[in-house]
């Protein structure tokens, strides 16, 4: 197990991060770089370093129809790949150590429900879901599966070659292809239909990002999980344990934006780490769940 420099705050080590975990009262912060043993790409890690595709961002998807049937089409097959993904063993090692009483809450800025698939409770999806479509127009949110049924009843015959998935969910289409696909709107009111995630360019609702504030300073561990923490949309909630003397355990494959304010900063793969972790650490039920269990 590699670990990174020395110019943190703290020991560096997994005897370390099992002492840090094993005390409870641990908030996770999940990224990409947790689903990739899942076979869902992200943009930075190591399976996205040769990637060349660029994310959609909001003001491209509101404003340009063109933009909207290539983010569909692309979309309807690349989602084939996201509702067959299953949970990987640090999905499954998460879910334990919630149950054992030692995670009271997870963030998770992943949009593919693995967290709740291994059976996580109180997931604070902080960039939404591709499990739902929302309508841009009365705010109606349905589930995915119920567009993709419609896509496919609007488009018959049409074929997608799949080729290579990118994180978002989509899948890359020649221009052809794309040309050939139907769109279909909101049934309820006939406006534009978005997945219910956070675009590049869209800001997290303020609301949510309270609720996740607020875990963290109630935590007496953020725990970061496969993310390189480049954008602040995550770093934010490492600066926030950080002002409120609440020590950070970081586990990433490479260096993350964070490795320098935390107390632990571990190189190395999610699944076989994750999975030691909770072989070091006893079933301990009598630990507090929530917060609230205090009260």
């Amino acid at each position: 197990m590699t670990q990174v420099g020395q110019n943190g705050p703290g020991i560096r080590s997994f005897d370390r991060l099992v002492e840090l975990v094993g005390d409870g009262g641990v908030v996770v912060l999940s990224g990409a770089g947790l689903s990739t043993e899942s076979g869902i790409p992200d943009y930075r890690g190591e399976t996205g370093r040769m990637r060349k595709a660029e994310p959609m961002t909001y003001q491209t998807f509101v404003g340009s129809a063109a933009a909207r049937r290539r983010y569909w089409a692309r979309s309807h097959v690349g989602w084939r790949h996201i509702a067959h993904a299953t949970s990987n063993a640090g999905h499954h090692a998460v879910a334990a150590l919630q149950a054992r009483g030692l995670v009271t809450g997870i963030i998770t800025q992943n949009v593919d429900g693995l967290h709740q698939a291994a059976g996580a409770e109180r997931v604070v999806e902080l960039h939404g879901s591709l499990h739902r479509v929302r309508c841009l127009s009365c705010g109606e949110r349905t589930p995915r599966e119920r567009l993709d049924q419609r896509l496919s009843v609007a488009n018959p015959g049409w074929e997608g070659a799949e080729g290579t998935i990118n994180p978002d969910g989509d899948a890359v289409l020649s221009d052809d292809r794309i040309d050939a696909f139907t769109i279909v709107d909101c049934l309820s009111c006939g406006g534009v239909l978005k997945p219910d995630v956070v675009f590049f360019g869209e800001n997290v609702p303020r609301p949510r990002v309270a609720d996740c504030f607020e875990l963290t300073e109630d935590a007496d561990l953020l725990l970061v999980l496969g993310s390189s923490l480049t954008v602040m949309s995550g770093y934010r909630f490492v600066r926030r344990a950080v002002e409120h003397a609440i020590p950070v355990a970081i586990v990433n494959q490479g260096p993350t934006r964070g490795d320098d304010d935390a107390h632990v900063a571990l190189d190395a793969p999610l699944g076989p780490t994750l999975t030691a972790l909770l072989d070091e650490l006893p079933d301990k039920p009598g630990i507090r769940k929530y917060p609230e269990d205090d009260l």
